[in-house]
């Protein structure tokens, strides 16, 4: 039923998986190879039909340095920063304290709770366009990072709480009953046992929604309008209307607004498979 390992295979099927894997991997990477070759090239060699050519001469430090110069970027990013940090800090929070009592407490209604959180990451974003902007609106929030990181909480925390909660189940249980004979309080119980060994599952969950939030281009466009308050995702839109068809400003933009990502995941790399591992095997 399960997969055979490779080692176990004949010959030229390892040789066939050994051939495949760098294949692969070059098709997964072309379009970031384009964008990164875009990157460099002079404006000249798009006039002159010169997209997937080598550069004429390398433009590099002159489109980078544009991007900060010569457009709302620096703004942008900032804004994304603004934006993302407090929506991890207020979704990871929220979901430490809705999974430790779905997690922890047998209470009526705690399996139908738990229901309504994971049914929420299933609806689709577009069907709440309309209702959320209307809501945004009305509440003076449209067009506010304020707006967008209290609607970016209430979305994540429903899948937040569902990895909480499961990873709190896992906890030896021993554990809590041992502080409760002790006679310590709850809040205690939450904060100085439970919280520090969900330690793994919050730098986990906090790579994940930094990337999530990050990389929202949706929202950002639907309850945000110019360089106050859109994150980068939506503000490098922007670039068509300033740069009109530079490609390589805009392939620039582009990789500056996905370093940020990729750099918290390589620098949490060690704790997010941690907490994602942690429990596969007992």
């Amino acid at each position: 039923m399960f997969p055979r390992p490779i080692e176990k295979a004949p010959r030229a099927a390892q040789l066939t998986y050994q051939g495949m894997i760098p294949l692969a991997l070059i098709l997964w990477l072309l379009p970031l190879i384009a964008v990164a070759i875009f990157s460099v090239k002079p404006a000249g060699d798009f006039a002159a039909g010169n997209y997937w050519g080598w550069p004429a001469e390398f433009a590099g430090f002159e489109n980078y340095a544009r991007v900060f110069t010569d457009s709302e970027m620096p703004r942008y990013i900032l804004n994304s920063f603004m934006i993302t940090i407090p929506t991890v800090i207020g979704a990871v929070a929220l979901s430490c304290m809705t999974g430790f009592a779905l997690g922890i407490y047998r209470f009526r209604g705690n399996l139908l709770i738990f229901f309504m959180f994971i049914a929420g990451n299933f609806v689709p974003f577009q069907i709440l366009m309309v209702p959320v902007r209307d809501l945004t609106v009305d509440m003076g929030l449209y067009n506010t990072k304020t707006g967008l990181v209290l609607f970016h909480i209430a979305f994540q925390t429903g899948f937040c709480t569902l990895f909480m909660r499961n990873f709190i189940r896992a906890l030896p249980y021993e554990l809590i009953e041992a502080a409760r004979v002790e006679g310590v309080a709850e809040w205690r119980i939450f904060w100085f046992v439970v919280l520090p060994l969900m330690k793994p599952a919050i730098a986990a969950l906090s790579v994940l929604i930094f990337t999530f939030i990050w990389n929202d281009y949706f929202w950002a466009v639907v309850l945000t309008q110019g360089p106050n308050a859109q994150p980068v995702t939506a503000g490098i839109t922007s670039f068509n209307a300033q740069f009109g068809i530079a490609y390589n400003m805009l392939s620039a933009g582009s990789l500056i607004a996905a370093l940020p990502p990729v750099m918290m995941f390589f620098l949490m790399q060690k704790h997010f498979i941690a907490g994602l591992t942690l429990g596969a095997v007992k």
